[in-house]
């Protein structure tokens, strides 16, 4: 198959979330049948509920300026599949992607014949294997593998990394990962593995507990980001600097905006430094981090902000971005969110912090319908517009001091970079 064809062959198989099929017995086999290239690398396995992908693209960059040559591995894609698979920060091509898939598919389907797996592999499981063998293909030093779904049964956890990193967790995909945090917190507890040392993000309460019970079962050195102070920390609307302090301290600009990216940055210099990077590497690894889509501003006067707050923290989050830098500015939100995301709780945090907000779709099956929201919400100023086109024309007369949010799905995130930047590189 070309690239199209593979492509629609693995968005056949299905939501990658709604046919999750937990379990690691397929990608096992698969993998097996592909020679077990997940045993030729040095993998940092990433998990949690919020920052994996910010955490995975600083920690990736930081080896990347180290001279090693890196694999990165992360979902979900913005506008190309191939986003998810990179070598030394670039995508892989749409001809290395199909040839990838259509030897795991040859390999999946040799399986099925003789009745070594059930069914297909799933499109998170099938992405996985072709990244692993990709990465094992062209002998990239570091792997940084970002968990898609919890952690215990993810398809990326066949692998024995260097460095297992839990990011904040928080409420996300209940239905699949339980109700409380705790629950949450054991599933994600789940890639840490006997004989190799972690770093756990500043965590919830709940999340802590699960998580060091866990580790000290496994008796697991840990590094906690928690533990460590950070100094003359400075915050704009594009990014922060601080240091950690030390021997030699670390002196950290995060160009990823957001007061929560601090946490992220901790956690990926923290990351580093127990893989042996060197601190200079570090530094100008992070300063050179990019991770579109979240807190990124694409158009000026008026300012025209994606992020993709899909979940009540992301959402809490950029919510406290507002405060602290346009909490005087008219704002405008363009908001779309998935039917099995926390619409209300979502719109609750957001949509009070707008003068007017425009409730609209992504172009996807799971989209939420817009005008279902209006029952979510009693704003004054609030419009229904069916499709993110629509929605832009009704910003169309915004002042140049206004300031405009789109916002919740990173699928809505996808179309409206495409839309308005779409010469922009991921």
């Amino acid at each position: 198959m070309n690239y199209p064809d593979s492509v629609h062959f693995l968005y056949a198989l299905g939501n990658e979330i709604k046919t999750a099929k937990f379990g690691l017995e397929r990608i096992r086999a698969v993998l097996g049948a592909l020679g077990n290239p997940q045993d030729r690398l040095n993998i940092v396995h990433v998990a949690g509920t919020n920052g994996k992908g910010s955490t995975c693209a600083m920690i990736e960059a930081g080896f990347r300026a180290a001279g090693l040559r890196t694999g990165l591995y992360t979902s979900p894609h913005l506008a190309e599949t191939t986003e998810r698979i990179r070598i030394d920060g670039r995508a892989v091509s749409a001809e290395r992607f199909a040839d990838a898939f259509n030897r795991v598919h040859v390999a999946v389907e040799q399986l099925l014949a003789r009745e070594t797996i059930d069914l297909h592999t799933t499109y998170f499981e099938t992405v996985t294997a072709m990244a692993l063998m990709i990465f094992a293909e062209d002998a990239v030093d570091r792997v940084v593998l970002e968990v898609g779904l919890g952690g215990r049964l993810d398809a990326t956890n066949v692998v024995r990394p260097i460095l297992a990193v839990v990011t904040p967790i928080d409420f996300d995909h209940e239905a699949y990962l339980g109700r409380g945090i705790e629950s949450i917190a054991a599933e994600k507890a789940g890639i840490l593995k006997p004989g190799v040392p972690a770093v756990f993000a500043r965590q919830r309460a709940e999340a802590e507990r699960v998580l060091d019970r866990r580790a000290a079962e496994l008796q697991i050195p840990v590094t906690r980001a928690a533990a460590v102070p950070i100094q003359n920390v400075s915050l704009d609307s594009r990014g922060s600097r601080f240091e950690l302090p030390g021997a030699t301290p670390l002196s950290i600009r995060c160009p990823l905006a957001g007061e929560h990216q601090i946490e992220n940055a901790v956690t990926a210099a923290l990351a580093l430094l127990a893989c042996g990077v060197d601190r200079k590497a570090i530094e100008s690894g992070i300063a050179a981090a990019h991770w579109p889509g979240r807190l990124e501003q694409v158009r000026e006067r008026p300012a025209i902000i994606l992020d993709g707050a899909h979940n009540p923290a992301a959402a809490r989050a950029l919510a406290a971005y507002i405060a602290r830098f346009h909490a005087k500015a008219r704002l405008r939100l363009i908001f779309g969110i998935m039917r099995d995301k926390s619409a209300a709780e979502i719109a609750a945090i957001l949509f009070p912090l707008a003068w007017q907000v425009i409730v609209t779709a992504p172009k996807q099956s799971r989209a939420l319908a817009p005008e279902s929201l209006r029952a979510v919400t009693d704003h004054p100023n609030l419009h229904v517009a069916p499709t993110l086109e629509d929605a832009l024309r009704l910003v169309e007369d915004a002042s140049p001091d206004e300031v405009i949010f789109i916002t919740g799905s990173l699928f809505l995130v996808a179309e409206a970079r495409a839309t308005l930047v779409p010469s922009a590189a991921w």
